[in-house]
Order: C-alpha cells, then sequence, then structure tokens
C-alpha cells in the first residue's frame, strides 16, 4: 500500500485500528518504525491493530493490562541495585515489527561484529600484534579493569572466548542502525526476550502466527548446541553460574536454566579437584563440563582474580586452563565494551575483515591521542562526554554529559581534568533514535528505543542470530539516546516473514528415551528439604492460632476451653517462636484478671500471624520466599505465584476478623501441599521436599502429645489434641463410647494408618531415606538411615499406655539429630563437603 492511501478502504479493518493507525500517523514524527514501514507498503502494522481491535473491543488499555497479568503468571522480573525485592517486568503490550529483508541486513552486521570481537580478543590475548603494530594503543587494551594479564596465552576450549553476544542498537531517523553498546561479560537479556515472547503469545492467540513472526526456541536450541559441542564430552553436563538470588537478573537466569536444561548453580555448589570441576550433588561429586557464567569476571575464581569474592570457585581458572571445563563467555572479554575500543573498531573491521563494518558504531573520539581529542574539545557543544572505561573520572563522576549543558566554569574545570589524564575520556555523537507505538492510559503515544541483539554460537561455531530480541522504549519523548537512558518499558521485538513460519519450538526430533532424572545440587536439596520443613511449620502454627481463637474447637464439655487448655495453648505458641509478646501488669481482681487473660490470647494469636516471632507466619513466609528464591528453576509458575503473593492484608484484633485471615492463609498452605502432592515429579528434589514436611510433622506430633495427652488429660485437651493433628473425625469414626486417653495416644501417635500420626511419619521417612543415594560400597547402613531405622522400631513396639511425656522428648530429639544427619551427609558443609573422597566421575 502506497503512503497516502485511504486507510478507510482497506478491506476489514475495524473502525477502531484504522482510528488507531490514523490518530498514531498523525502524532508521529520523521523516523517512526509504524510511518515508515507503511510508507514503503508494509501491511504488518495493520494486521497487528487489526488482531488488536478484535481482541480488546476497542480498548487499548484492556491490552495493556492483560499483558501486565501474563508477566505476573510467568514470573518475570528484575531487581534495581538496593531494592529489597524484585519489581515487576514492565512489558508493553504492543512488538517493534521489522521486516525480514531489514532484519537480514541487521543480523548480518551482528554476526560479523560478533566474528571481529572474537578475532580481536585472540588477538589481545594472544600475539598482540594489533598493539605491537600500532593499530590498537596498549592503553586502551590495559586501562580497562577487564583487562586481566592472567588470561594472555590462555586458550580456551573448543578455540572460543566467545559464546554469546549481544548489541544494542539505535535506529535513527532516517532509517538506519547503529551500534549504541557491545555487552560480552555477562549478557542479560536473552531470557526477558523470550519471556516478552510468551507473555505477548498468551495475550494475542493466534494474531502473532498471523503475523507470521519467526520463532525464538530455534535460537536457544543452537547455543546449547554450540556449548555442548565445545566440551569433551559428547552428552556434557552444563550449568548456568549464578551470583544468587540478590542479582537483578536472578528472575531471568531462572527462567532459562529450566528453559534449556542447564543447571541453575552456585560458587559454592563447585569444587574443583585435581584440576576437575565438579558440582556438589546428593550423589556426591559429579563432573560439569561447561559453565554459562552471569558474574563478573573478577568474582569467579577468588585465587585467580579478586581475592575477596565469596561467590566465585576456587580453581576454577585452574580447570579451566587445563582444558577440562568451558566458560562462556572467557574471563577477559569484557575488555572490547570500554567505549575507547569503539573508536578503533571501523579501522580493526578493514585490516581484521578487510571490509567496512555493516553495522556502524555511534561517532567516538579517544582522548588518549592529541588529535582526536582536540578534534573532540573543538565540538564539544555537540558530543557527548564521558568516562573512556567503566570507572568514574574527575569532573562528570561515571555517566556521560552534555557538552551543552555545561556551564564555561565547568567546561574549564573538564578540560584541565582531561588535560592531566587524557585517555580516561571519549568524545561520542548525540544519537537520535527512532520511536514506535506504545500504550498509555488507553492510548498511543510514541516513545523512542533501542534494541538488544544477540547472537551465539551454534554446534558448528557459527554465529546465529536471534531474529528479534527486545526493545527497551523511553519514559520521555526527547528522542536522543543519552536523555533516554536504561528505558522504562520494554517491548518484544517481532521478524515478520514474508510467508508462513513452521511452529517449532526447542523440541530435537532424535532423542533417546531416557528416565534418569537429571542431577541434584547439594543446595537444592537443602532448599527444598527446608521449604518442606518451613510450610508444615506454617500450617502447625495456623491450627494453633485457630485453636486459640477458637475456631475449630468443638469440646464436649461446652462450647469454650478450660484455662488449662488454653494455657497449654499460649505456652505453645510462645514455646515454638511463633508469638513474642510482654507480659501485662497483673490485674487486682478476678474479673479483671480474667478479661487480661483472653486479651492476651488475642494478643498472642495476632502475634503468631503478624509479629516478629521465629515462627510466625510473617517471619515463616519470609523465610519461605528466600527459600524458594533460590530454587526458582524448580519451581512451578503455580508455586511461585503463590509464594510470591502478598500475605492477607492485617485485621484488627477481633477474634472473627483473624479467624477469617487464618482461613485464608490456610487455604494457601494446603494449596502449596497440594501442588507438591499432586504435581511434583517422584525425583529426588520430591523425595527431601517431602522429607522435610515428614520430620517437621513429626517433631509436632511429639510436641503436641506430650502437651494434651499427658496422664492428667481432660476431654477439652484430647478434643484440641485430635483438632490439631486433624484426626477428630477419624477417632470419632471409630470410637463410638467418647474420648479416651489411651485410644487418643495411639491415633495420633502410634497408628501406621493415620496419614498424621509420628508412625505414619516415620515409615515415610524410612522409605525415602532408603531410597536417596548412598555413598557407601560395603552394604552397611548411612547414619541417616540407621538413625531413622532406630526411630521406626522405637515407635513401632512403644505403647499407648507408656506413651510418657519423657518418652515423647525422647523421640523427638532423635529425630533432632536425624534432621542434622541428613544435613551432614546431603548438605553443603561449608567450602570442603564430607563427600570429597567419594568423588562420582559420572
Amino acid at each position: 500500500m502506497a503512503w497516502g492511501t485511504n486507510m478507510a478502504q482497506l478491506p476489514g479493518l475495524p473502525t477502531w485500528g484504522q482510528g488507531w493507525l490514523e490518530s498514531y500517523v498523525a502524532q508521529a514524527g520523521t523516523g517512526d518504525v509504524v510511518r515508515d514501514d507503511m510508507g514503503r507498503g508494509a501491511r504488518w502494522w495493520h494486521h497487528l491493530f487489526d488482531g488488536v481491535a478484535g481482541l480488546t473491543e476497542g480498548r487499548l488499555q484492556r491490552l495493556q493490562d492483560r499483558v501486565g497479568r501474563q508477566v505476573d503468571e510467568i514470573g518475570t522480573a528484575f531487581r534495581l541495585p538496593g531494592d529489597p525485592a524484585e519489581r515487576p517486568w514492565p512489558l508493553s503490550a504492543l512488538p517493534l515489527l521489522i521486516g525480514e529483508d531489514e532484519w537480514r541486513d541487521v543480523a548480518s552486521g551482528v554476526a560479523q561484529r560478533a566474528d571481529l570481537l572474537e578475532r580481536v580478543l585472540a588477538d589481545v590475548y594472544g600475539p598482540a600484534e594489533l598493539v605491537r603494530d600500532g593499530r590498537l594503543p596498549a592503553a586502551v587494551v590495559t586501562g580497562s579493569r577487564h583487562f586481566w594479564r592472567s588470561m594472555i596465552g590462555m586458550e580456551p576450549l573448543g578455540g572460543h572466548r566467545l559464546h554469546i553476544y549481544a548489541v544494542d542498537l539505535g535506529r535513527g531517523p532516517d532509517g538506519s542502525w547503529r551500534v549504541l553498546a557491545d555487552h560480552v561479560r555477562a549478557p542479560v537479556g536473552a531470557g526477558y526476550a523470550l519471556e516478552n515472547r510468551l507473555a505477548a503469545s498468551r495475550v494475542m492467540g493466534t494474531l502473532q502466527t498471523r503475523l507470521n513472526l519467526h520463532r525464538l526456541a530455534p535460537f536457544f536450541s543452537d547455543f546449547r548446541e554450540g556449548i555442548a559441542a565445545s566440551c569433551r564430552r559428547s552428552d556434557p553436563r552444563i550449568g548456568l553460574l549464578t551470583p544468587g538470588r540478590y542479582n537483578q537478573s536472578y528472575a531471568e537466569q531462572a527462567h532459562l536454566a529450566r528453559y534449556l536444561g542447564f543447571l541453575l548453580v552456585e560458587g559454592d555448589d563447585l569444587a574443583v579437584r585435581d584440576n576437575r570441576l565438579y558440582v556438589r550433588t546428593i550423589e556426591g561429586l559429579k563432573r560439569i563440563d561447561a559453565l554459562w557464567r552471569r558474574m563478573d569476571s573478577r568474582f569467579l575464581d577468588p585465587l585467580a582474580f579478586d581475592s575477596a569474592s565469596r561467590i566465585g570457585v576456587p580453581g576454577l581458572m585452574d580447570a579451566i586452563a587445563n582444558g577440562d571445563a568451558v566458560l562462556a563467555n572467557a574471563p577477559g572479554v569484557g575488555v572490547i565494551e570500554s567505549p575507547a575500543f569503539a573508536a578503533f573498531l571501523p579501522a580493526l573491521a578493514r585490516h581484521m575483515l578487510g571490509e567496512e563494518l555493516r553495522l556502524p558504531n555511534i561517532a567516538t573520539w579517544w582522548c588518549g591521542q592529541s588529535a582526536p581529542c582536540a578534534d573532540m574539545l573543538a565540538r564539544l557543544d555537540d558530543l557527548l562526554v564521558g568516562p573512556a572505561f567503566a570507572d568514574p573520572v574527575a569532573e562528570i563522576g561515571g555517566e556521560a554529559v552534555l557538552g551543552a549543558t555545561l556551564d564555561p566554569a565547568a567546561r574549564a574545570r573538564l578540560e584541565a581534568a582531561m588535560a592531566l589524564r587524557p585517555h580516561d575520556y571519549v568524545g561520542r555523537e548525540v544519537v537520535r533514535l527512532s520511536t514506535m507505538p506504545m500504550v498509555s492510559d488507553g492510548r498511543l503515544i510514541a516513545r523512542p528505543f533501542t534494541l538488544r541483539a544477540f547472537a551465539v554460537r551454534d554446534g558448528s561455531g557459527a554465529w546465529t542470530v536471534m531474529p528479534g530480541g527486545f526493545a527497551r522504549l523511553g519514559n520521555l519523548a526527547d528522542e536522543r539516546a543519552t536523555i533516554m537512558g536504561e528505558g522504562a518499558h520494554s517491548a518484544d521485538v517481532g521478524i515478520v516473514a514474508l510467508s508462513p513460519v513452521d511452529p517449532v519450538s526447542l523440541l530435537p526430533q532424535h532423542v533417546a528415551v531416557r528416565r534418569n532424572p537429571g542431577t541434584l545440587p547439594s543446595r537444592a536439596a537443602d532448599n527444598l528439604y527446608w521449604l518442606g520443613r518451613y510450610l508444615e511449620r506454617g500450617e502447625a502454627t495456623l491450627r494453633l492460632v485457630r485453636a486459640t481463637l477458637g475456631g475449630t474447637i468443638d469440646a464436649d464439655t461446652g462450647a469454650n476451653l478450660v484455662p488449662v487448655t488454653l494455657d497449654r495453648l499460649a505456652t505453645l505458641l510462645i514455646s515454638t517462636g511463633a508469638s513474642r509478646i510482654e507480659e501485662d501488669d497483673e490485674e487486682d481482681d478476678d474479673e479483671e484478671a480474667g478479661h487480661g487473660a483472653i486479651r492476651d490470647l488475642a494478643e498472642l494469636a495476632e502475634s503468631a500471624l503478624v509479629g516478629n516471632g521465629l515462627a510466625s507466619i510473617r517471619t515463616l513466609f519470609s523465610t519461605i520466599h528466600g527459600i524458594a528464591s533460590g530454587i526458582r528453576d524448580r519451581l512451578s509458575a503455580d508455586v511461585w505465584r503463590l509464594i510470591d503473593a502478598p500475605l492477607p492484608p492485617e485485621q484488627s484484633g477481633d477474634a472473627g476478623a483473624m479467624l477469617a485471615r487464618v482461613g485464608m492463609l490456610q487455604e494457601r498452605f494446603a494449596a502449596l501441599a497440594g501442588l507438591a502432592a499432586e504435581n511434583m515429579g517422584r525425583t529426588a528434589g520430591w523425595r527431601f521436599h517431602d522429607l522435610g514436611r515428614r520430620i517437621e510433622r513429626a517433631l509436632a506430633a511429639c510436641r503436641l502429645t506430650r502437651s494434651f495427652a499427658t496422664d492428667a488429660a481432660t476431654a477439652d485437651d484430647l478434643t484440641t489434641l485430635l483438632e490439631l493433628m486433624d484426626s477428630q473425625i477419624s477417632y470419632r469414626a471409630r470410637y463410638m463410647t467418647g474420648l479416651a486417653l489411651v485410644p487418643v495416644r495411639d491415633l495420633v501417635a502410634l497408628d501406621p494408618y493415620n496419614p498424621r500420626s509420628l508412625a505414619y511419619q516415620m515409615a515415610r521417612i524410612g522409605e525415602h531415606l532408603a531410597a536417596l543415594p548412598s555413598l557407601r560400597d560395603d552394604g552397611m547402613a548411612e547414619e541417616q538411615v540407621s538413625l531413622a531405622q532406630e526411630l521406626a522400631l522405637m515407635v513401632a513396639t512403644v505403647k499407648a499406655e507408656s506413651l510418657s511425656p519423657a518418652t515423647m522428648l525422647g523421640i523427638e530429639n532423635r529425630l533432632m539429630a536425624l534432621s542434622d544427619a541428613i544435613a551432614a551427609r546431603f548438605f553443603l558443609q561449608g567450602a570442603e563437603t564430607v563427600r570429597a573422597a567419594a568423588m562420582v566421575l559420572a
């Protein structure tokens, strides 16, 4: 369609879509992608707005709201430095659409640039001919804090220092693309591009198929195959090395690890023995062949780089130097990210590739050379001036500033600082960006954007460019890249094919069937175990609160519990750490004392919900959230959504309101228990999670039985015990004569068919421990198995009549010793592990 054709003549275009396009094009300036594409006759924007109009019934904000909900459903999030919690990923509802022909040129330029940077790095850490021949100043290399002399001469396994490359691109008003920045140390964003596409596809349904958008899955398949091809073993074990859950892009890392089938590992999960790299697992040390690192080089190995690092792997670089493992990307590659390097890349491309850069840089002047520095100062009013490397510099700090914004005094100070250390500064041209549409308050507005593109090596070592990426949209209408900064919103980037695209996913065609559930790192087992324990502990706390408030008790002797039983409930709330409350002054008379006791119980219950006790619901949920964050790659979206959701709002001290809040919390805990019981595969991970639940439930059974089933127990005590153990219905169905101490003891402690009883927990604990791997080859039971067998035998042979508080306390102490033995055998124990001598080289 030629520009200027009456859009009302287009068949099938709804009135809303036509109105949106007319309104947007009228306000869009020169260089807007919609205006330019329509001017070239492209039809995809018409198809997009046609589909959006049908999806939203003419209300654009509805589309934005739906996308926001999908972002929450997927769990896409990020964190800014200093943030105590993650933020939802700000995804714009409308994608950036780019034609296949235009993208082909962009992708060619990205691949060319990645190849050039690989060659430059090979020379920098190899023969250094570029410096020797004067084509690259030594100060540009050594001035970067990402240059590591220890990497000189170290040839990486597979021959490649770069396995993944990201580049920020700007589209000018004339439609040309230029490079704004290179990212090679730990490129961020490929996972966000994938999640953007996933969220958008859930909202737009078949619209993306009708638009013929290229799929992203083959790109990630090529990346996985490329890393595997560089490894020595044919079926390598690959990990994604994360700095931890407080990293800004941890949510993205967890999603990528799950999608690619990589182990999500931290430094403590790994060990180096005899110059070989291992991951600590519940089966001992397992070989790991490759790491995709998402941390800065200086933190990787405290023995080779920064000795203060606490998140790295001591000896990692010995394993890399030994050619035993692949590290993507190699340490030291960040030297080429410095703005100073960009000034020399055009000439280096002509020298090393014999051709011009297909994607030109923005013009850059490095002030370490007198002529470019003088030229930059002469045109300072039209340029940005900033640090040549990553470190802040005198007068401007760590961010580039517009020369035109400097007053005469500031300019004089800057020139004086540059005269002292000129090599610390660069000048860069001010880039003006194209705009694209986004939805704001239910209407379309134009915002400048940059695009982050990605390239990875495939199985043959060639570069594959992602057909798309993610766009970052500015929060202001100002089209200068320096004003836009990091951007305020993200958008999916779709490459529109000229013909239908085959529906492919990350599904290889010929894969041998296997039922091996894979490797379970010790840290993941630890987290799953304690996640189970804390979830079960939360349920127990809620039962105590509900009983204290009278929400479940149906005592035979009346509607209200006697003071002795209430005292026992209060004691348990305090002794378990659920409640922390100051004692009130003693009341003067009996009536006031009675009201004070009632008030104290209500305060104890409220404290157990919202207080700061170690086992209060608020504290437990904070702990549960922290544990779950560390194993997000192993949790389903449903589980994470329940854990990540805020707690129900605090209610007043009214018992009815608190009971309602307890009910909502119990529903959430029940949902989490149901998901674990029905949705988790019966792997070692599930066994550790359920093992934690069983041990916590067994401890609670001991604690409750010795509190409420003493020889002096009242009917209210026994009723309360049955309610807290969720065994009231079972008891009444079995015994028609009413409450009796011995039958109650037997049901809650010794009955192997009661899923809440102590005996039932011991049977399940024994099954789990027997199924978990053993490191002994002499056929003898490991310590945790022996302890569990002894406990099970003790519970199986004891009589209900002799279940004294002392007996139950002894069993409780043995259960805690069993928990310690499980931790000593399977979980991480500091920098060393008790399994160091038992290496498994599989």
